[in-house]
């Protein structure tokens, strides 16, 4: 069956680990405040507050991530425990959990986008360097992020994203040398810096 094209983002979505490591779909659970007003969606990068809770994270090229989200549960008070795909926003009860993608090592697979939401593409010569993210707002309907890296890499070490390969599937068709997905991990942040994981931040949340 062919790769199919890739036509939207759709965030982060966890594939496996650092060294051919399985994910084995091991998630943390991270509580959520309650009432809290901004949607995320399955695949969002999401932060630890001072608080403790889980938050939505909105940077781009100053992400300090703790992972990504894969769901949440909480007691409704019509139907009682619900599981959902994301994360709808004004949730009103007081057992609102994240299930979060928190691994350091992990890797994800994501879509390549020249702005906002349109596909676009990278050379293998950004394999190895550092990019930016794209945050979009996410899909009510399927509960999917929107949320992509930008086609500009380089090697400015306060990026949260390193590539770390390519998708071959993904080649454009007489573009060789070009994919519009490529695979990769939360960087290490640098002394004194935001920008990657904050598992790995020396100074704390």
């Amino acid at each position: 069956m062919a790769y199919p094209s890739v036509t939207a983002p759709y965030g982060l979505l966890p594939i496996n680990l650092i060294g051919g490591q399985v994910f084995a779909g091991a998630t943390r659970q991270i509580p959520i405040a309650s009432n809290s007003a901004t949607a995320i969606f399955y695949g969002d990068v999401v932060k630890l507050a001072s608080t403790g809770l889980l938050v939505q994270d909105t940077g781009t090229d100053a992400a300090t991530p703790v992972g990504v989200l894969l769901g949440c549960s909480y007691t409704d008070a019509t139907y009682g425990k619900t599981f959902r795909q994301y994360y709808p926003g004004a949730v009103n009860a007081s057992d609102i959990v994240a299930f979060v993608a928190d691994d350091p090592d992990q890797l994800f697979k994501v879509a390549v986008v020249s702005s906002t939401t349109v596909v676009s593409f990278v050379n293998r010569t950004s394999v190895g360097n550092n990019a930016v993210l794209v945050q979009n707002v996410g899909s009510t309907i399927t509960g999917n992020s929107a949320v992509a890296i930008n086609t500009t890499t380089a090697t400015t070490n306060t990026f949260p994203i390193r590539i770390i390969d390519v998708i071959p599937d993904t080649a454009i068709a007489g573009n060789a040398g070009s994919f519009t997905e490529v695979i990769v991990k939360w960087n290490v942040p640098t002394t004194g810096a935001v920008g990657g994981h904050q598992y790995t931040q020396a100074t704390g949340v």
